[in-house]
């Protein structure tokens, strides 16, 4: 019952988005749009901004389930892209309404994630250190969060499909690069 709960809440508040700036959605207006009790609400979010970033969290795992490998990688990025186009009015009501930072946090988690995977992928026969791995997952998520900015940033106008190709251009090979540099810089002596 409990996702049954939260999804109802989710369908509420992409609804209400709709029509209206988050910050003048009530507990109230979302409870009774989907049907459910205040303390239903409250039982599992400690406030509207707390099922914001549920909701962001969950699209994104739905959006990006077997697209986490280095063969796949493209077509998660492509299919947030589309998932973040879909939901415009959403994202840009949760970017205009809420701190930039809340988006960045989300789209953080979401695209280490994404990273770390593909970076553990490549790592499967090395002894690269935790940190190390970390390191490059984190270094490449500041990256495609910049560009996920700026398009959310003007106005998710340009052609994602473009910018996906660029960065797959950019990225070729680089993380398998990094990994090696990290492997070099472990064997050789500090200077």
């Amino acid at each position: 019952m409990s996702n049954a709960t939260k999804t109802a809440l989710e369908t509420s508040l992409k609804k209400l988005l709709m029509h209206k700036k988050i910050d003048k959605i009530t507990i109230s207006d979302l409870t009774s749009d989907c049907g459910i009790s205040r303390m239903a609400f409250y039982y599992h979010f400690k406030d509207i901004y707390d099922l914001v970033e549920w909701v962001c969290i969950e699209d994104g795992r739905r959006i990006l389930q077997g697209k986490n490998t280095y063969d796949t990688w493209q077509e998660g990025m492509l299919q947030v892209f589309e998932a973040v186009l879909e939901s415009k009015s959403f994202i840009q009501n949760v970017y205009h309404s809420i701190s930039r930072e809340k988006i960045e946090n989300y789209l953080y988690k979401l695209t280490f994630n994404l990273i770390s995977d593909v970076v553990e992928e490549k790592c499967v026969d090395t002894q690269l250190a935790p940190e190390d791995k970390a390191f490059i997952a984190e270094f490449y998520k500041f990256g495609f969060v910049g560009i996920m900015l700026g398009w959310i940033d003007r106005g998710m106008k340009d052609d994602y499909h473009e910018i996906v190709k660029r960065m797959s251009i950019t990225l070729h090979g680089n993380i398998t690069q990094s990994i090696s540099n990290f492997q070099q810089s472990q064997k050789s002596p500090a200077s």
